[in-house]
């Protein structure tokens, strides 16, 4: 071999040298493989650990329990969550250099855990943040019933175009409710006959029909027939007449209507709506006072109270008394305007007042357009009603017995002492002390 010269000597040198880098070659070649086969192997495991972490979390999340999420956090760590990302990382560079070096470059790996270990804790941060939250969403389910129960009474708003039929059913409603909470509503003026009935309307013009029970009775067995009162002497009449405050006037209306009713009808309170209207004071709500409840013969009662609660309610939007009459009475039966008139008022009394109404109270709210304009707290709200309702004297002194038997107190008579007697007597009255909270004294006709 070594005769064939120099070339032939070279290829000999060259095929010996070209053996150890084919072995050397193919040794790293092998070794990577292993390498990479041992680091798949390990990805493998670290997924299939990580699927268990996951599972574990997901199931123990469900309980909203704290500490199971910081153990499964723990039992989860940053290096197996990273192992399977850089293990495929660095394989792939090292097949792809076919260099061992490429074992060094798993370092970085180890030095990107501390970033990945911030992330695992921001996450349980995160996850220790979100089971106060869900825990607050929780505690707030749970307010919820009692902001439902004060938010449950809604306006009852009639649609923006109500048929006639419909508002006739729902005013309908309304004062069965009524006839259910005020069974016992009467006329809250003392009367033994229809004269003494409408001299007592007469004086409740701008002032309660406390105040005028309280004083009618002096005044009726001074003057107990038409004729007396025509032939007394103003003077006597006004001192009489004058706790119930425009006692001058009120006295000229009274001794008017007396001589009227000597003079032109025997001595008799007439019994039709337009012999009525021509005594001196009377007027239709008057006339319908006494024709209701001293003849049997129905009327609607449109004062104060009847006005604003009918406005509420959206049965009418008229403003002019015989207009709102007109209106309320094409929606019930004439048989029940006396009864209905009495429901109302009583209701405008007791629990719908003017300036603040007791809604939180009112045992029709849920069929009242206007709830919501006065107190919604029912422990409020209670706070604000009157006579027989908030346990205070009425203002009949000799009431019915349907309303004694069902809680009600009579009033007391003028000048009445102690707190009872203050709050019936009310402002106005030099010996009467401040009005106890809800009682009548505070103004309600």
């Amino acid at each position: 071999m070594g005769e064939q010269g120099p070339g032939g000597a070279k290829k000999t040198t060259k095929a010996a040298g070209s053996g150890p880098v084919r072995s050397s070659a193919g040794a790293a070649g092998k070794a990577v493989g292993v390498a990479a086969s041992e680091m798949a192997a390990a990805a493998k495991k670290a997924a299939v650990a990580k699927k268990a972490a996951a599972a574990k979390r997901t199931a123990k999340a469900g309980a909203r329990k704290s500490v199971p999420v910081k153990a499964a956090v723990k039992k989860a760590s940053p290096v197996e969550k990273a192992a399977p990302a850089k293990g495929a990382a660095s394989a792939k560079r090292s097949a792809s250099a076919v260099k061992p070096a490429s074992a060094g470059r798993a370092v970085p790996a180890e030095k990107a855990v501390p970033a990945k270990k911030s992330a695992s804790a921001k996450q349980a941060v995160s996850t220790k943040k979100a089971v106060p939250a869900a825990k607050k969403s929780v505690s707030a389910q749970q307010a919820v019933p009692s902001e439902a129960t004060a938010a449950r009474v809604a306006p009852a708003q009639p649609p923006r175009n109500e048929s006639h039929t419909a508002l006739v059913r729902r005013a309908r409603r309304i004062n069965r409710g009524l006839a259910e909470v005020y069974p016992y509503a009467h006329p809250e003026l003392d009367f033994e006959n229809p004269f003494q009935l409408v001299v007592a309307t007469v004086l409740s013009a701008q002032t309660t029909d406390l105040r005028v029970n309280q004083t009618t009775p002096a005044l009726f067995a001074k003057y107990p027939t038409p004729e007396d009162l025509a032939a007394a002497n103003p003077e006597e009449v006004e001192e009489i007449l004058r706790p119930t405050g425009f006692f001058r006037a009120k006295t000229k209306s009274v001794m008017g209507l007396s001589k009227a009713l000597r003079d032109d009808f025997g001595g008799e309170v007439p019994g039709r709506l337009e012999d009525l209207v021509k005594l001196p004071g009377v007027g239709r709500k008057t006339a319908f006072v006494v024709l209701g409840n001293a003849f049997g013969r129905p009327g609607i009662t449109v004062d104060t109270h009847f006005q604003r609660l009918v406005r509420r309610w959206k049965w009418t939007d008229e403003k002019e008394p015989e207009k709102i009459e007109a209106a309320v009475g094409a929606l019930f039966p004439k048989s029940d305007w006396t009864m209905l008139s009495h429901h109302v008022i009583f209701h405008g009394r007791r629990i719908c007042h003017a300036r603040k109404p007791a809604c939180g109270a009112c045992p029709i709210a849920p069929l009242c357009p206007a709830y919501g304009e006065g107190e919604t707290d029912p422990e409020k709200a209670t706070k604000l009603l009157k006579y027989e309702k908030g346990g205070f004297p009425g203002q009949r002194l000799n009431p019915p017995q349907a309303y004694l038997d069902a809680g009600g107190i009579p009033a007391p008579p003028l000048g009445a002492t102690g707190a009872t007697g203050a709050a019936a007597t009310g402002a106005g009255s030099p010996a009467a002390g401040p009005p106890a909270p809800g009682s009548p004294a505070q103004g309600t006709g």
